[in-house]
């Protein structure tokens, strides 16, 4: 099995609670199309994640796919998503709702409100703790009675990126992911220095490691993740995720249901693409995207 390969640099994946995590309305706000809640969600006992919950405006009775929506690397953190920072390319949570969806976005560990010590908890990495608040968020978005727990996605770009896919290697319950700038193979990761993923924000035990150490690749995320389908965003001039790596990843992967898009332009999620990552979704969950075994 490929997870104990993750937990080697993650960390094991502990005992969830079981049913949904208890969570709170902050307040609410009607947004042009989208109503949007402001709440916090017990992730683990004690332990409140603050998040954005967003739904169409004027919901119907019919139960609606949802989609995990994870945010970048900004100090905002789940703001930007949600609509209410700069950068509009990166405005996926409220882009969603607008097109029908129930979308969700938490803060990652230590970026917008929420301030977490993973390691003050027994965690070895961050990493871990997000995959623990995102699956503990897929659990909440599952008991909710206007969403269909059988068309749950993860979407995100950079950070948002690689922890959609983390996410859906350790959750069954995510049938799709879209992820934007998020990996590459570790060779390819600024020719094989895995420093920018050891740190407290990552996996500090990557530090020991090149990528032939490593237990695991990128590639073996996505055959994890195999036969969902997958949408991959990687733009030529991504000075974060080289585009071949991204390339040798998912050719390794043998992953039959992966589209890739390589726009021509830096670390970027760009409208055309971020419209073709939406299409495909509503084929994804409406039936007619072959689904090949």
């Amino acid at each position: 099995m490929i997870l104990p390969r993750y937990e080697e640099v993650m960390g094991p994946l502990p005992k969830l609670p079981k049913g949904p995590p208890k969570y709170t309305v902050q307040s609410e706000t009607q947004d042009g199309g989208v109503l949007r809640r402001h709440i916090t969600y017990e992730a683990e006992r004690g332990d409140l994640v603050p998040a954005w919950l967003l739904l169409p405006a004027n919901p119907d009775r019919l139960k609606r796919p949802a989609v995990l929506c994870l945010h970048q690397t900004t100090k905002i953190g789940k703001d930007q998503p949600a609509g209410l920072g700069d950068k509009p390319d990166l405005h996926y949570a409220r882009e969603l709702a607008l097109r029908g969806y129930v979308t969700f976005a938490p803060d990652y560990p230590n970026f917008g409100e929420y301030r977490f010590d993973p390691y003050g908890h027994g965690y070895i990495s961050a990493t871990m703790k997000g995959i623990v608040n995102h699956m503990r968020a897929v659990s909440l978005l599952s008991s909710l009675p206007y969403v269909d727990a059988r068309k749950i996605a993860a979407c995100g770009h950079s950070l948002g990126g690689h922890n959609s896919l983390f996410v859906a290697a350790f959750d069954q319950r995510i049938r799709a992911v879209i992820t934007s700038c998020g990996f590459t193979s570790f060779a390819k990761y600024y020719g094989g220095n895995l420093t920018g993923w050891s740190h407290k924000g990552y996996m500090p035990k990557i530090a020991a490691r090149n990528p032939e150490a490593m237990p695991f690749d990128f590639k073996d995320v996505l055959a994890a993740i195999a036969p969902r389908p997958v949408f991959v965003n990687a733009p030529i001039h991504d000075a974060n995720f080289e585009m071949s790596g991204v390339d040798d990843a998912v050719r390794d992967s043998k992953h039959p249901n992966i589209v890739i898009e390589h726009p021509d332009c830096e670390h970027q999620f760009p409208p055309e693409v971020r419209q073709q990552a939406y299409a495909w979704l509503d084929r994804v969950f409406t039936g007619r995207l072959p689904q090949k075994d």
